[in-house]
């Protein structure tokens, strides 16, 4: 992921900041609790594609 779009993308739920997590290709809100999944390079910033983090994630 490239460090500028990374400054770049925010939730689209809280507006808030992103993690990215390389193992599982995956943009993290850790607000919300949400992972939104990258594919192909493509972050899919859709709050209905995100999944819910468990507990043990956070």
């Amino acid at each position: 992921m490239d460090k500028r779009m990374l400054e770049i993308l925010a939730c689209p739920v809280c507006k808030g900041e992103l993690l990215y997590d390389t193992t599982n290709q995956e943009l993290i809100c850790r607000f919300d609790r949400l992972a939104y999944p990258v594919v192909n390079d493509i972050p899919v910033m859709l709050a209905t594609r995100a999944r819910r983090l468990s507990v043990e994630e956070e």
